[in-house]
């Protein structure tokens, strides 16, 4: 089945946005009224000799709308030459319009005067005003390769109601068009709503998408596993695609003062090609330069880390990021990405509705569980060299068919008639396997699911408002019988957390279901019922919660009940390791030519010699049977079938 993976077209044209978000050095945010053009030119020129095509601007708001009915004419004279300079260099560049909140400040036009951002009628007039005017000075300028409405705007303008934000969000998408404005437009708010959260802020991605024409993702999480660290961007990127539009990682980046040399160059390496393998297709890294010159100005003063994000630091030296961007854009040139998509797959992680939908009577609490075990079953599935589609389920229930396997981590909530379609899969062929989990939140501590019986052969055997505790220190689950390649007498071991809610297990007496692993007490803890030519597979214990509770935990043995199922499921897979700290995953191009991407999570170098069905070769067109991958490292090889 294929996943999404989509290319931002501008004009007739796909395109690849590969850049940094762009301050000048010489201002920062104030850098419109301190305009150098030669410091400007030089900050372009270094980007563009390491492969970047564009950047993201910024009009910032107070200086160039000082009155409600007028532009800053020098600000516009600085920024059109600006496009020039981006001409001169070959690049393009993103403006931004409302840039209210920067780098740990907000700033608003003198005339504000509180007025609210989205729903203050005259208010929401002058920011259309403003929109239109600057997109119709230069929508006609070659260097525009699209348009952003506002920067993190949930941190300036706050939380508004869904129907308040779609209407704020079409009229200034209408505003741009009105001035002229033909490029791609996005709203810029960072992708942070209900869809990827479990937190509704009133930004959802699908609402926003029946206005808008790309997705864009600010990533600056923090962690307390390195690898869910590592591919936490890739998951978000997985999560805003569900309504097909082209992913850009539109914010991404570090502070050097946060982390050594090689720390940074790995994170930015790892980001870039689990998002590339994750579906994104463009990347605007934070950002182009560091500010020392500007310790004393605000935001920078009291966020000092703040100036030093630069992928340049302040005389222009390229840091470890930007190394890492030009190697980057060396392989997606190689690639081809425009013309490639992703490898498609047989395994589907499946997203509960219950965290978009916003049912009645859902809890926050049990949203974010979603995303907190789909993130760490995603981790799983990397590690048992499993490339998955993430699909959602439908509002009200409905899941795409057509998988082999299908994984259900953890899942307290999923729509009846979604439990009714699972038996008809499993029927037809596909491998269904789910986790149960209360999770941490205490209503209904029960599964909310049908046919339970019938999918899994079992009953469950709880006592009504009890939660089953797990009061051992390390679980281990048993294998009576082999299952996929797990032989008899096998056995794993998992460390329980989560509090009294999610450190859980259920209860359950086998019928017609086969149990094929137990706890140490001899209690079922792995249950298959085969169903023709497939079959349904219950895991008693939340393996997937258990870990995302936990920090530096990865890799733990969930993968192996992954790699055990996609054993079972007789998934096909291009590559084949040993390894759960070596990642692969594929991208075929339009002619044919397909690559793997292997990402490495050692920390120190490492040598695999993957299994595939056929041969390996490097961009150069050298046989690679064998990979030796620095720290954290990467490796792009061209896969020839047999």
């Amino acid at each position: 089945m294929d996943r999404p993976s989509s290319v931002l077209s501008v004009g007739d044209a796909p395109v690849v946005w590969l850049g940094a978000n762009f301050w000048s050095r010489t201002g920062g945010p104030l850098m419109w009224t301190r305009y150098d053009p030669e410091v400007v030119r030089q900050e372009l020129q270094v980007l563009a000799e390491h492969g970047l095509t564009m950047t993201r601007s910024f009009f910032y708001w107070p200086d160039f709308h000082p009155t409600p009915d007028s532009l800053d004419e020098q600000c516009v004279a600085n920024f059109a030459d600006f496009l020039d300079a981006h001409i001169e260099v070959g690049m393009t560049t993103v403006p931004t319009f409302l840039v209210g909140h920067m780098s740990g400040e907000n700033w608003d036009p003198a005339w504000r005067e509180g007025r609210d951002l989205y729903s203050d009628v005259w208010f929401v007039g002058r920011q259309a005003w403003y929109v239109r005017e600057l997109t119709a000075r230069f929508a006609a300028h070659p260097a525009v390769g699209g348009w952003l409405l506002t920067n993190e705007v949930p941190i300036y303008g706050g939380e508004a109601p869904r129907p308040v934000v779609d209407a704020w969000a079409s009229l200034l998408v209408n505003a741009v068009r009105a001035g002229g404005g033909t490029q791609p437009v996005a709203v810029g708010d960072g992708a942070w709503g209900i869809e990827t959260t479990g937190h509704d802020n009133g930004f959802s991605v699908g609402d926003l998408a029946r206005y808008t024409d790309f997705i864009g993702p600010h990533v600056y999480r923090m962690e307390t596993d390195q690898v869910r660290q590592h591919l936490k961007a890739a998951y978000i990127a997985e999560l805003a695609a569900g309504d097909g539009l082209p992913v850009i990682m539109e914010e991404f980046g570090l502070s050097s003062d946060f982390v050594s040399d090689a720390g940074a160059a790995s994170y930015y390496r790892q980001l870039l090609y689990s998002t590339l393998l994750a579906g994104a297709t463009g990347w605007i890294a934070w950002n182009n330069t560091d500010y020392d010159d500007l310790a004393g100005q605000r935001p920078y003063s009291h966020h000092p880390f703040e100036m030093h994000f630069g992928i340049t630091d302040r005389h222009g030296n390229p840091k470890p990021p930007l190394r890492e961007l030009a190697r980057f854009a060396s392989d997606l040139a190689a690639i081809d990405l425009a013309s490639a998509r992703r490898a498609p797959v047989d395994a589907a992680l499946v997203v509960p509705s219950h965290l978009a939908a916003d049912y009645p009577f859902t809890q926050e609490a049990e949203r974010a569980h979603i995303v907190a075990t789909g993130e760490q079953a995603y981790v799983a599935a990397h590690e048992a060299h499993i490339p998955v589609a993430v699909v959602r389920e439908k509002e009200d229930g409905g899941l795409p068919a057509g998988y082999g396997l299908y994984l259900l981590p953890s899942v307290k909530q999923l729509c009846a008639s979604s439990w009714q379609q699972l038996i008809g899969f499993a029927e037809q062929g596909a491998t269904v396997y789910a986790s149960y989990s209360h999770g941490d939140s205490p209503v209904q501590r029960g599964p909310w699911w049908t046919s339970s019986e019938e999918l899994f052969g079992v009953r469950p055997d709880s006592a009504y408002g009890l939660a089953e505790p797990v009061t051992d220190e390390l679980v281990e689950l048993r294998f009576v019988e082999a299952f996929g390649n797990l032989p008899a007498g096998a056995a794993l071991s998992f460390r329980p957390a989560g509090g009294e809610n999610g450190r859980t297990r259920l209860p359950v007496t086998a019928t017609s279901g086969r149990v094929v692993a137990v706890d140490a007490l001899g209690r079922p803890a792995i249950v298959v019922k085969e169903h023709g030519a497939g079959r349904a597979v219950l895991c008693t214990y939340p393996l997937e919660f258990f870990a995302s509770a936990q920090g530096r935990v990865n890799p733990e043995e969930t993968w192996r009940v992954y790699d055990a199922l996609a054993a079972a499921a007789d998934l096909e897979r291009d590559v084949r390791l040993d390894d759960p700290l070596v990642f692969a995953d594929s991208l075929v191009h339009a002619d044919g030519r397909r690559f793997v991407v292997f990402l490495s999570e050692h920390e120190g170098p490492v040598t695999v010699t993957p299994e595939v069905a056929g041969r390996l070769r490097t961009l150069g067109g050298e046989a690679s049977p064998t990979l030796t991958l620095e720290p954290y490292g990467v490796a792009v090889r061209e896969l020839l079938l047999d």
